[in-house]
């Protein structure tokens, strides 16, 4: 499936329904396929906290549009070059992070649209664009349906809410509950009352604009409990801890098929 597909598909489930995604840390194309057939929607290719290069990002995208789960790349920051070639290779959309302020969000859409919507490098030479089989005006006009999401996740950011959220072109806020718990002084505490609180608030404010609104995610109960409360952007652990908890469950029932050998 194409790009401006997944992107499409994305967007009719995720105003009908939470859809959930993975964040991925692997460079194996594999494991991604994998998790687009085990039925995700997305998958989000970290490029902040992960091992990949734009050169293996590429072919984890490939992976992704093959079995039509929409690939999101998080990257480092929002820097332009990142951006623009994240999207160059073919990405349905960009994750920020660090977003502290309106002029933050800007920069970001700036980077990610062609004008009029923002002022991206123009190349029609790349993967996005069919290495130029595509006609020129139906890339640039597709191209400006890819996915612009923001993270918010430091008391900066949660003091410049309101003017975050007044900027036009934001699809999806993503509330970083890692980093939120540092700035709020209680790192690594992510079901702190202090961080469920601020997330809360986050979530309120996002709503109220009838902007969708994400977290992360690392069990099942808490993604229940944010589903509940109104969020459709549901990132669920990390392919990484999803191969780690599932051997180890499997270890746990071969170690009980040892234990009724030895009686």
């Amino acid at each position: 499936m194409g790009t401006t597909e997944l992107i499409r598909c994305f967007r009719q489930r995720i105003a009908e329904r939470p859809v959930f995604g993975p964040f991925s840390k692997t460079s194996d194309p594999a494991i991604v396929e994998t998790l687009g057939r085990a039925g995700f929607d997305f998958i989000i290719l970290d490029t902040e906290h992960g091992p990949n290069s734009i050169e293996t990002v590429q072919n984890l995208i490939r992976a992704a549009q093959l079995s039509a789960m929409a690939p999101i790349v998080r990257v480092p920051s929002g820097d332009c070059e990142m951006i623009g070639k994240a999207l160059d290779v073919g990405a349905a959309g960009v994750q920020v992070p660090q977003i502290s302020c309106a002029e933050d969000v800007k920069a970001a859409i700036k980077h990610a649209k062609f004008a009029p919507l923002g002022m991206r490098g123009v190349c029609r030479y790349v993967r996005a664009a069919g290495y130029s089989s595509m006609d020129k005006a139906d890339y640039f006009r597709r191209a400006n349906e890819a996915l612009v999401i923001i993270q918010i996740e430091g008391q900066k950011a949660l003091d410049n809410l309101d003017e975050i959220l007044a900027v036009d072109g934001i699809d999806i806020v993503f509330v970083g509950p890692y980093d939120l718990s540092q700035s709020l002084g209680v790192p690594g505490e992510v079901e702190h009352p202090l961080v469920i609180e601020k997330m809360r608030q986050i979530v309120q404010a996002c709503l109220d604009k009838n902007v969708f609104v994400g977290n992360f995610t690392e069990t099942i109960p808490q993604a229940e409990m944010w589903a509940n409360q109104g969020l459709r952007y549901m990132s669920y652990s990390v392919d990484v801890g999803i191969l780690y908890e599932a051997g180890k469950a499997l270890l746990s029932d071969f170690n009980r098929i040892r234990e009724h050998d030895e009686r």
